[in-house]
């Protein structure tokens, strides 16, 4: 599955919506660019697995959606405050904070939705949802939002591992998660792929924390808001040259726990985790 084809799904999802303010909202943050990351991790694990893409279809469209509401809701002025997503206005800076808001509600209900229309087996359907409503809900990304907003926190480096556990691990660990489950795995193997998405989640955002230092708002197409709300960051805590170092560890980390999972080829997904390692923005 490549990011256009990813496009088109998510596209399609929206057309049977009313016609209205919020629609537009939503359409305008989910086809908004983004680098389909958890879809394609998604697609990548099943690939690893033998599995036909199709069967990860509504998992990823529902994915996506979700993680779209999160960065909605993430930019709002009472949580990071954020003009700029993907080098356009924000959804409340494009429309309004009441539509935004709303847009966000309706991408958080519309996924479960989408992920309920799966015509795989029915325990693995329940089982697929039940990940993803745990993942990114007040046990998982929503408790990691929780944490992030602290006022004026005195982190440690473990506790900044934890909040990035939460607030990004979880959401790049359910992919893994659902492609174990729709593969027939049982739960000791999920546990190993949720263990992998964790770490997958704390690279990514050390890499974030080493993007922002050295890029600008406009190279990264995004507000840097952490430094304008003094948050503290990997780099802030561990320094550049030792964050890159924790970093490149974490990935290839994941790389090698992958190569170890039995009956997977781990060959495309450790290519594409690579290539995430590598980028720029």
């Amino acid at each position: 599955m490549t990011v256009k084809e990813i496009e088109q799904l998510l596209e399609e999802s929206l057309k049977s919506l009313p016609d209205c303010r919020v629609r537009d909202a939503m359409h305008y943050s989910l086809l908004g660019g983004g680098k389909r990351i958890r879809p394609l991790l998604l697609f990548y694990a099943l690939n690893g697995y033998g599995v036909d893409e199709k069967a990860g279809i509504p998992f990823a469209t529902g994915l996506e959606m979700i993680q779209t509401y999160s960065l909605i809701h993430d930019d709002l002025p009472a949580m990071d405050n954020d003009d700029l997503r993907r080098g356009q206005p924000t959804c409340h800076k494009k429309f309004d904070e009441a539509t935004a808001i709303l847009a966000g509600d309706g991408l958080l209900t519309e996924a479960f939705y989408q992920c309920a229309r799966s015509d795989q087996p029915a325990e693995r359907v329940v089982k697929c949802i039940s990940i993803l409503s745990e993942m990114a809900g007040p046990a998982g990304m929503v408790y990691g939002q929780c944490l992030d907003t602290l006022e004026n926190p005195q982190y440690d480096w473990d506790m900044l591992k934890k909040v990035h556990r939460y607030k990004t691990g979880c959401l790049l660990a359910s992919p893994l998660m659902m492609a174990a489950v729709l593969a027939g795995k049982d739960d000791a193997v999920v546990s190993k792929w949720q263990k992998i998405g964790f770490e997958l989640g704390l690279a990514f955002q050390i890499q974030d924390d080493i993007l922002d230092e050295t890029k600008s708002a406009a190279e990264l197409g995004k507000s840097n808001s952490d430094e304008r709300n003094h948050k503290v960051t990997s780099v802030s805590l561990l320094g550049m040259e030792r964050a890159k170092q924790v970093m490149e560890q974490l990935y290839e980390g994941c790389c090698t726990e992958m190569e170890q999972m039995g009956d997977f080829d781990a060959t495309e997904i450790c290519g594409f985790v690579r290539r995430i390692a590598a980028r720029q923005m």
